[in-house]
């Protein structure tokens, strides 16, 4: 063990000893111990106490606004998405059959091989419960559950009169939900496929369509749409009143490569030609109606 020290460290290093103490250089004799303290940081001023918790509730109270904010616009939008769907259920009323069946429907490219195509408006029916426009198996398959307030139809033919097509439109009770499920059991269920499913003709007495029957029928298509509560259907046959012996859906007949008497006719096409032009001039009725009324 080293000899004990003859006198405790002194509290301040480097001092001379003290006289008489022996004691070596660098310690001083002192009869109290050194304490250590810890150092203690300096208390905040309370100005900067009270602008940290300004700024808190400031950012915070951005942070909700924000957040309040997204929710009210994103409601509202959905509100007038809403609107706009119910408005368009009265288009059949508030326009004029110029709008709803223009006089003249014209194409660049709904031909075959993407030719340019025109058609005429022969006869506009009365408006009518949806089972005398669309015919009842159809009506039935199509409507259980949305329900109908309106169809309206006319009657077209190809500027050379060698093809008819009855166009129509259903105006249904559904609500978007209800749109949205009858477009996905018409689609997945291959409803439009099926020729008992045809819609019935327009033959407008006295006009290029008055032979137009359901034996005259050849081709068809229907479109469910879901932005607004509509049903767009079109079917279509010769103008000269011949029979259909093996009619085709539309969407079967302007595929590649057929060669049924409806593809060669090119009547799938007159059919989805004219069903795309009056699909088009509802939605386009529909924006500017939305636009005009708020």
């Amino acid at each position: 063990m080293p000899p004990r020290p003859a006198a405790p460290p002194a509290a301040r290093a480097g001092r001379e000893p003290g006289p008489g103490t022996g004691a070596e250089p660098g310690f001083e004799e002192d009869s109290h111990p050194t304490l250590l303290l810890r150092a203690v940081a300096p208390r905040p001023h309370p100005l900067r106490i009270v602008a940290v918790v300004v700024a808190l509730v400031l950012g915070a109270g951005l942070l909700g606004g924000a957040a309040a904010g997204a929710w009210l616009t994103g409601d509202s939008a959905d509100s007038a998405a809403r609107a706009a769907f119910d408005d368009s259920r009265a288009l059949w009323r508030d326009l004029p059959v110029d709008e709803l069946f223009p006089p003249e429907l014209h194409s660049e490219g709904a031909g075959p091989g993407g030719a340019e195509r025109r058609w005429l408006r022969v006869a506009v029916a009365p408006d009518s419960d949806c089972a005398t426009a669309l015919g009842e198996d159809l009506a039935g398959a199509l409507l259980s559950g949305v329900g109908c307030e309106r169809a309206v139809r006319a009657s077209y033919v190809d500027d050379t009169v060698t093809s008819v097509t009855t166009v129509g439109m259903v105006f249904t009770d559904a609500d978007p939900a209800a749109t949205e499920a009858l477009a996905e059991r018409f689609a997945t269920g291959g409803l439009g496929l099926r020729a008992d499913l045809m819609p019935a003709t327009y033959p407008g007495p006295g006009t290029a369509a008055e032979t137009f029957g359901a034996a005259q029928r050849a081709t068809w298509t229907v479109r469910v749409l879901t932005d607004a509560p509509v049903i767009v259907y079109a079917v279509t046959g010769f103008a000269d009143g011949r029979t259909a012996d093996a009619p085709q859906a539309a969407t079967e007949a302007v595929a590649d490569g057929q060669d049924t008497v409806v593809a060669l006719a090119g009547l799938g096409h007159e059919a989805m030609g004219v069903a795309d032009r009056v699909e088009r001039t509802i939605r386009q009725a529909a924006d500017r109606f939305t636009e005009e009324h708020g």
